[in-house]
């Protein structure tokens, strides 16, 4: 397997997963014509995409999924509360000419090679999910936009070989900075986003000696910073330069080989 993003936060997020002729686009929250310029990084165009799994409505995750699957022909995997979001009255969202694949959390699904396991997640969405792919004996989970870490979520993620994780804000950076009080108890209740330390908790909990990657996504510009990330990881015992390192909302990351 093999993991990439086009670029993680606030701005659009898009996580790639690969096995085989087998590539998972996990979210577009970029326009086509950027989504086509940031696969290009990574040697892929839309044309070599095999699907589209959304985690949830919010537009920094959905933005270009429905023109970019329309335009190249690609199917979209989302659970029945997420369209009825993108397609409530008055959503700008068209679904017309756009293959949906109905997910069920926790009933598990394949794109091509790749097995998915859709795993329900506390966030201000309908009916948010976030997934685990597995390919043979290898796990690679994505998982982000969630306020709380839960059992469920622990037992899915625990055995990895790869993992996407959020840390979107440092609870101090938070506090003091320019977000309104109630965008600052939206974002750090419990079903708001990761902090740094809920990050580190469930660290705490993996694996660690099969985890080949942790990579810290979804920071926020305002309330995080790279170093307060990888702090809060190496405070909960996972301080190892050669396995962590940060996405990035401009450049997100190149290829990880998972092996």
């Amino acid at each position: 397997m093999n993991l990439a993003s086009i670029g993680s936060g606030s701005k659009g997020n898009g996580t790639l997963v690969r096995s085989g002729d087998t590539i998972v686009l996990v979210d577009c929250g970029f326009t086509v014509k950027e989504t086509c310029l940031r696969l290009a990084r990574l040697g892929l165009s839309p044309e070599d995409l095999s699907a589209v799994v959304v985690t949830h409505e919010h537009g920094d995750h959905i933005r270009g999924v429905l023109p970019l699957a329309r335009r190249y022909r690609l199917p979209v995997h989302m659970t029945f509360g997420t369209l009825r979001a993108i397609s409530a009255p008055g959503s700008r969202h068209s679904l017309a000419g756009v293959t949906v694949q109905e997910v069920r959390p926790g009933r598990r699904f394949s794109v091509g090679a790749v097995e998915v396991l859709p795993v329900p997640v506390p966030h201000d969405a309908l009916e948010p999910c976030q997934y685990v792919f597995e390919a043979g004996t290898r796990r690679t989970g994505v998982l982000t936009d969630l306020g709380s870490v839960t059992p469920h979520v622990v037992e899915a993620y625990a055995t990895c070989d790869a993992l996407l994780l959020e840390c979107n804000h440092d609870p101090e950076l938070l506090a003091r900075g320019p977000y309104p009080p109630s965008l600052k108890r939206r974002v750090g209740g419990a079903r708001g986003h990761l902090s740094n330390q809920q990050a580190g908790s469930l660290v705490t909990v993996l694996e660690r000696n099969r985890l080949q990657h942790l990579v810290l996504s979804h920071l926020s510009e305002q309330n995080n910073t790279p170093e307060h990330a990888l702090e809060a990881v190496a405070d909960a015992g996972f301080d190892d330069a050669q396995r962590v390192r940060v996405a990035s909302q401009q450049e997100g990351f190149g290829w990880l080989d998972v092996n």
